[in-house]
């Protein structure tokens, strides 16, 4: 199958409600016209650089999704065109997404990205850090940015046990933060980005509404292929 053929596959197998991200990083142009042309509007990057080049090449009415690790010096650069910022792991990184938005009179929407997976590579908000912040209610004061739902990552491991249960910690602190916290974070609230290409069917089954799958699209990733 091509990839048109294996998106529109799993596009078939979610429910209505469940967005799916096509991850397309190191993939060239022509492979994320082959799914906008059957309807795909939701494509994910995970380098400011390649997103920014492929925004300028396709068209303007895709809805590019940051999911990668973003460095403040980088927010500038996306900010604005894309629709959502997945990956918000610390205060400093939103206080200069709220900056930059700003400056292009933007409310940008973006996810609280959680740790719950051990492992050192993984970064994003310790819960705890999370509900301190939220109770303190600093991100009242950062109008241009719309936080929408929350976003993790499972550990890298083939025990589904472990996997479910990280994944219902996300969906634990996503209706903690809804339940105690409507006020600063609004009815927007409403996104839980988790699951991917090995593991977006259990992801779903503990409320994922966002799955990011790339090489069960895509086939695996080409790190050789220039940009």
């Amino acid at each position: 199958m091509n990839c048109a053929e294996k998106y529109t596959e799993i596009r078939q197998q979610l429910p209505e409600n469940v967005t799916l991200l096509a991850v397309s990083k190191t993939k060239p142009v022509e492979d994320i016209m082959s799914l906008y042309n059957i309807g795909c509007r939701d494509f994910g990057e995970n380098k400011v650089q390649e997103m920014t080049q492929k925004y300028s090449e396709l068209p303007k009415d895709i809805r590019w999704h940051q999911i990668g690790h973003l460095q403040t010096n980088k927010i500038k650069y996306i900010i604005p065109f894309v629709y959502m910022i997945h990956s918000i792991d610390s205060l400093k990184l939103a206080v200069e997404v709220n900056k930059q938005a700003a400056k292009h009179n933007r409310v940008v929407d973006c996810l609280f990205e959680l740790k719950v997976a051990n492992e050192e590579t993984k970064s994003g908000f310790d819960i705890e850090e999370l509900k301190q912040l939220l109770s303190e209610g600093i991100l009242n004061e950062l109008t241009n940015i719309r936080f929408c739902g929350v976003m993790g990552m499972a550990t890298n491991t083939n025990d589904a046990s472990e996997i479910r249960k990280e994944f219902l910690s996300v969906k634990s602190v996503f209706d903690y933060i809804k339940e105690n916290y409507a006020g600063e974070v609004g009815e927007c609230f409403t996104q839980i980005s988790m699951g991917m290409s090995g593991d977006y069917q259990i992801a779903v089954e503990c409320g994922s509404t966002i799955v990011r799958i790339g090489s069960t699209i895509f086939g695996e990733r080409d790190y050789s292929r220039p940009l």
